[in-house]
């Protein structure tokens, strides 16, 4: 009889260790999950600073392009004089190369808003996946301790996302003593 419970005790502690084992990569898993997902958001984040950058210069050059224009037509004191028709046509040339090459500033600001809630949802996404998964993790812990602790509840055998109230507040805590 002694033979037969040191039998059924190191099986149970095979079994604590392997789902001890088994928790561990999880939360390896997840840890590199979030890592990544870190990652992810910084490369997002340069993104959106190299976007913001190119509207900058784009504001600058149409400032440029509006203070040549002004002194264009302060110094032009005759409407036929070639050289302001030499000017009216390097502006238009100019207006329609910017035009033509950058993209409208809703346009930019509505790309920079989807790529945002892409973003968001994205992260919303992985986060409650990672709760999840940690959830699941301390419920496999909580099984583990009780299955640990001699007591074999059937709410311990079946995944659930919360234990019953009754269990939670009477189930002793993992004992000290060895196996």
């Amino acid at each position: 009889m002694l033979v037969s419970s040191m039998m059924i005790c190191s099986c149970q502690k095979q079994e604590s260790t392997a789902q001890q084992q088994q928790l561990d990569q999880r939360k390896v898993e997840l840890d590199a999950r979030e890592e990544a997902l870190a990652e992810r958001k910084t490369v997002l984040d340069g993104r959106e600073k190299t976007l913001d950058e190119r509207q900058n210069a784009l504001d600058q050059r149409e400032k440029a392009l509006a203070q040549k224009e002004g002194a264009a037509a302060n110094a032009r004191t005759n409407p036929t004089d070639v050289q302001g028709q030499t000017v009216n046509a390097e502006r238009e040339s100019i207006t329609q190369q910017l035009s033509a090459s950058a993209p409208n500033r809703s346009q930019l600001e509505a790309q920079k808003a989807q790529k945002e809630s892409e973003r968001q949802q994205q992260s919303q996404r992985e986060l409650e996946e990672f709760k999840a998964e940690r959830e699941r993790v301390r419920q496999l812990k909580l099984t583990g301790a009780f299955m640990s602790g001699g007591a074999a509840y059937p709410a311990a055998s079946a995944p659930s996302s919360t234990p019953p109230p009754a269990e939670e507040a009477t189930s002793p805590s993992p004992s000290q003593t060895p196996e």
